[in-house]
């Protein structure tokens, strides 16, 4: 799963400037023109906050001391074109990269650091910062990239086309082109991989179909109605299955959050072939839109404000309303960028019905330092 980041300009209307959860969703960075927080996603703890400007990419490496931040440019020492590898124990910067322009989005892992600019992604070691290669890109202004952190499957996929929805892959430890993935007829507005990089769902600017696919083969897996009319994919996520992901999430302009079952798709449809990639290629594209596989929670956030949402955990449970039938229950966590953490449940059963329940808020920009969280609502 993708770190989740989401980035804005200083001059946004929202207090929030930019939020991402890590590598494995344990926690969460944000940025107001004040400074950036870290966050504990379990307890909701504010573990780290730094007072010194506004930032507009705070990436966190797992749970270490390491961060990557970018500065929002409204003071000379926090250029947008600097970006700034900083350790939280000892409150300094340990190394700095200049560029000529500004930084749009940064993804790393314990191998990989990437940097994406306008028109060109720069991968690099992150223990010395040697450049290992440049990839010149088609015009990317939202600096939309996805990464997939885990060391034996690490891609990332960045914008290929301005005109339509195709994606370029890339293989960040080979240091090579995978394949490009013709996604959408529009624009991409969102993508996002699965942790283990075997698959990467893509919505366009129209956003009324997810697409799901699987890396290995650059073909379109599974695709799914969001709706009929179009809005805006703030954010995508993938649960964190090593394995066949057993969920993906959108979260649209319309303030509604979408689950879809990936898993029990790819089941369902692989009793009709006995092979596996048979049973992800849908038969035809209209076939594709089973609503079974759609569950929407309507106003989950506020309409129109820009969010950010992952899939934390997917237990598997007892169905109580069955004997002996197991049902699951997904974790979703959500930033919103006006100021605010939520965690929803979403239950589905083994009928396929499922239940939502919000389990708690908080407001993030009026945690004390060093208090915790108990996820009241408020």
């Amino acid at each position: 799963m993708s770190s989740g980041s989401q980035s804005s300009s200083s001059s946004s209307q929202y207090p929030i400037l930019c939020a991402s959860f890590n590598q494995d969703s344990s926690g969460f960075a944000i940025s107001t023109r004040d400074g950036f927080k870290i966050f504990d996603s379990n307890t909701g703890r504010l573990c780290y906050e730094r007072a010194s400007g506004a930032f507009v990419v705070v990436e966190m490496l797992y749970s270490s001391s390491l961060l990557a931040i970018v500065g929002g440019g409204e003071q000379p020492s926090l250029s947008p074109r600097r970006l700034c590898l900083f350790n939280t124990t000892t409150g300094a910067a340990l190394r700095e990269l200049n560029f000529l322009t500004s930084v749009l989005a940064v993804r790393l892992n314990k191998k990989r650091l990437v940097v994406v600019l306008q028109e060109k992604t720069y991968i690099y070691d992150p223990h010395t910062l040697a450049i290992l290669d440049a990839i010149d890109t088609v015009p990317n202004v939202k600096g939309l990239c996805a990464f997939s952190p885990s060391l034996d499957g690490c891609f990332l996929a960045v914008p290929s086309s301005t005109t339509k929805g195709s994606v370029l892959v890339y293989n960040v430890m080979e240091l090579q082109s995978h394949c490009e993935i013709d996604a959408h007829r529009s624009p991409l507005a969102a993508i996002v991989m699965s942790c283990n990089g075997m698959y990467i769902a893509t919505a366009s600017e129209q956003g009324t179909i997810i697409r799901v696919h699987l890396v290995s083969e650059a073909t379109k897996s599974y695709s799914f109605r969001r709706g009929t009319y179009p809005s805006t994919i703030f954010s995508l996520s993938f649960g964190p299955s090593t394995q066949l992901p057993d969920v993906l999430v959108a979260l649209s302009s319309s303030g509604s959050i979408h689950v879809f079952s990936l898993g029990l798709a790819i089941n369902q449809r692989g009793r009709r072939s006995s092979s596996f990639l048979g049973s992800l290629l849908p038969d035809s594209v209209n076939d594709a839109f089973d609503p079974a596989y759609h569950r929407v929670l309507h106003n989950a956030v506020p309409a129109g404000v820009k969010s950010n949402v992952v899939v934390r955990k997917v237990d598997k449970i007892a169905d109580t309303s069955l004997s002996e039938s197991v049902a699951s229950r997904a974790t979703l966590s959500v930033i919103t960028f006006n100021g605010h953490f939520l965690e929803y449940t979403v239950y589905v059963n083994t009928q396929n019905e499922s239940k939502w329940s919000l389990e708690s808020e908080f407001n993030l920009l009026a945690v004390i330092s060093g208090e915790e969280q108990h996820f009241q609502l408020v």
